[in-house]
């Protein structure tokens, strides 16, 4: 079993767990131990952590869940796909220069409805996230996006997005290719196509390289995702000209980019509940309820989703 990855704020869990975890240890290889009842001790000591666990999550700061937004733990977009997605046929390339793996994208069906999915993954080890990028797409996985967005517009079929992102990439190359462009093109291309469109910020949602597959009818963030548009570090270093432990938590309060103050600011539609711990402390019933609430939001949009309303709730923020 892999080991657990603890955030910093979470010391009290780890402490808590640790004790449970040599407990049981010492339990199981008849070692004697201060406790007379062990396994009583054990539940007792359970009970206590996921008390603990539940204030913990209840209660975080904005950079507390910017560290769970990017807890490598959290499920990927091919878990996404995996987990809810039949019958997948994977899309590659953009049919002018490559293929691009911080973007997953290709057609099947979403829990029985037939759809184009297209998700971020930063992948999961070393190897896994230098092939993917750490999931910044280049100009080539935006315009794969807007190829599979016009294949869904002239299939008739709906779009689904799964963002997470720290944003575009910044590389020279990704420059002399035209990634402002791409990404420009990609928002106005979302802002066309006449199928309904649903949006789930799953983790981090950087700047326009996540705006650039978030332009929906209907925008979803899971209960401890982010969303923004730039990071708290480069918000404090460009605010105070040093990202510190003092500054960053500052800008990610003036940000407000947590799920909870976007869903105030009319910014998103609705939040997704994670398991008590975050999505990455049980990543199938997370992705269980991210299947489950764009189901319901594909059923909703059935015939009614239009480009020019979607134009229209875009245009309409910030009045």
């Amino acid at each position: 079993m892999a080991q657990q990855q603890y955030l910093e704020f979470e010391k009290p869990v780890l402490e808590l767990q640790a004790k449970i975890d040599d407990l049981q240890a010492a339990h199981e290889a008849g070692l004697p131990t201060a406790e007379k009842n062990v396994p009583a001790e054990i539940e007792r000591l359970e009970v206590r952590l996921a008390r603990v666990r539940r204030l913990l999550y209840r209660h975080l700061t904005p950079q507390q869940k910017v560290m769970v937004a990017r807890h490598a733990a959290r499920p990927q977009g091919s878990d996404y796909i995996k987990a809810l997605v039949s019958d997948f046929v994977p899309l590659e390339g953009d049919r002018r220069f490559g293929a691009d793996k911080a973007l997953v994208a290709g057609v099947g069906r979403w829990q029985g409805v037939p759809c184009i999915v297209m998700a971020n993954d930063k992948g999961k080890d070393t190897n896994g996230r230098l092939a993917r990028n750490f999931g910044m797409p280049k100009p080539e996985g935006y315009r794969k996006a807007m190829r599979l967005m016009e294949l869904a517009h002239r299939m008739k079929l709906p779009i689904v997005t799964l963002v997470d992102t720290p944003g575009a990439y910044p590389g020279i190359e990704a420059e002399e290719r035209g990634q402002a462009e791409a990404i420009a093109a990609c928002i106005e291309t979302l802002l066309r196509v006449e199928v309904p469109v649903v949006s789930v910020i799953t983790g981090e949602g950087g700047s326009g390289g996540a705006l650039a597959l978030a332009v929906a009818d209907r925008v979803l963030m899971l209960e401890h995702s982010v969303y923004s548009v730039i990071s708290p570090e480069g918000c404090a270093a460009i605010l105070w000209k040093e990202a510190t432990k003092e500054t960053v938590p500052l800008a990610a309060e003036a940000l407000k980019l947590t799920a909870q103050d976007l869903l105030e600011l009319k910014i998103i539609d609705s939040i997704v509940k994670e398991p008590v711990g975050g999505a990455h402390s049980d990543p199938m019933l997370a992705m269980r309820r991210v299947g489950e609430a764009v189901t319901a939001q594909l059923g909703t949009l059935r015939g009614k989703a239009s480009a020019k309303g979607r134009r229209e709730r875009f245009l309409a923020m910030g009045d």
